[in-house]
């Protein structure tokens, strides 16, 4: 039988013959995330809560990344051709993130957000925390 559920808790893989089955999200369902083959083809949908700046930088080579921000405020980072381009974000308001585009979040204000993305080739680098307290 259907239940309900929360996207922090649960994610969704929308499939390229539009079906959707959910899977266990949350911090375990990312330790693996190099190594999942099944998520190769479609979309993840989930959401997460935005507590503080995002540790690492981040890329999809294979679409393009929907953000939105369901409650606080952010800065997305995005490591652009051409030099660094910042977005701010408040409750209600999308960005999408171009292809192969390395971005990152910085937190003004605790909240959630919600994310649709390529499933496939998520590749991620660590932040220097030395070049972000010159930048920030």
């Amino acid at each position: 039988m259907a239940r309900a559920f929360t996207l922090q808790d649960t994610y969704i893989h929308l499939k390229p013959d539009d079906s959707a089955w959910t899977l266990e999200g949350g911090a375990h369902f990312w330790a693996d995330i190099a190594e999942r083959r099944d998520l190769d083809h479609g979309r993840l949908m989930g959401a997460s809560d935005q507590s503080r700046d995002w540790d690492h930088w981040e890329r999809h080579p294979v679409g393009e990344e929907i953000l939105t921000l369901l409650s606080g405020e952010m800065e997305l980072v995005l490591d652009a051709p051409g030099g660094e381009r910042r977005v701010v974000l408040k409750a209600g308001q999308t960005f999408v993130v171009p292809r192969g585009i390395w971005h990152r979040g910085i937190v003004k204000e605790p909240g959630r957000l919600m994310f649709v993305t390529p499933g496939a080739g998520t590749e991620h680098r660590p932040v220097d925390p030395h070049a972000a307290a010159r930048r920030d």
